[in-house]
């Protein structure tokens, strides 16, 4: 039997209609850019009124393939810290997105840390955001594998970054590494910004250790910080040698409070 998962946060952090939902994604990605292949991108997952221009910067920016790997925080203490599905696929206000089976079993393999929950998914939204921009500017193509982390364990990152770069690396067709993080949250916009750029730099550095160690030191809550080291370990792995940051917001620019912001950047890494 296919496991439809149901979205959890449709309405609320993005369109319940289809036809708005469309609207709205086309507004945010429809500026002409030059499309560039890469390895791995950040995006933000906040409500598409805040965050939705960030991460529509990044998408119009790139050569999206039919293969992507969506990594992302586990909000909720709820289900394994290494959560994968590796069958069905998601509903959306778009329709249904095929999970890729044949890369999801690739994955188990490869690291047999992962762990088949549907619980850990259920109402997470850092994934489940990202979808309808997939589907938008993939159509019925896409094909992708949820896993969502519950961890900020070095080692444990590390080594599920060396294994997520062996498995990319023996396919034959390109996968793109899709990391769903906002940044700083809850504090003032001038903190928020100069906390934020401590992050980016190790970001664009391309230090997934001193990303790690920044967080951790300078009290960043940066809820993607985790599944950003690990891209950033599979990335170094594949041969990455650039990452940009693609544009950066808070929630203050949107909303015009300063003083209690969350803050949203979009990074693509080639």
């Amino acid at each position: 039997m296919t496991t439809l998962r149901a979205p959890a946060v449709a309405g609320r952090f993005y369109p319940g209609n289809a036809e708005e939902l469309r609207r709205s994604i086309d507004e945010f990605t429809s500026k002409p850019a030059e499309k560039r292949a890469a390895i791995a991108c950040i995006v933000p997952h906040a409500g598409y009124m805040y965050s939705g221009a960030i991460a529509g910067e990044v998408y119009r920016a790139l050569k999206i393939p039919p293969r992507v790997l969506l990594l992302g925080p586990r909000h909720f203490p709820r289900g394994q810290a290494l959560a994968i599905l590796s069958e069905g696929a998601w509903s959306t206000p778009l329709g249904g997105a095929k999970i890729d089976e044949s890369l999801a079993a690739d994955l188990k393999r490869a690291f047999p840390a992962l762990r088949e929950d549907e619980v850990a998914h259920s109402a997470e939204h850092s994934l489940e955001v990202q979808l309808p921009f997939l589907q938008r500017l993939l159509g019925e193509k896409l094909g992708f594998v949820p896993l969502v982390l519950g961890t900020d364990r070095l080692e444990t990152l590390e080594s599920l970054g060396r294994s997520i770069a062996k498995v990319i690396s023996a396919q034959t067709e390109p996968v793109l590494i899709v990391t769903s993080s906002d940044m700083n949250h809850y504090e003032s916009d001038a903190v928020t910004r100069v906390k934020d750029q401590l992050a980016i730099d190790k970001i664009l550095a391309l230090d997934p250790r001193g990303l790690h160690e920044v967080v951790r030191a300078k009290g960043i809550s940066m809820c993607g910080y985790a599944p950003a080291v690990t891209m950033l370990v599979a990335a170094h792995e594949l041969g990455a040698t650039r990452a940009e940051l693609i544009a950066y917001a808070t929630s203050g620019d949107v909303s015009g409070d300063r003083e209690w912001v969350v803050g949203y950047a979009g990074i693509i890494v080639s």
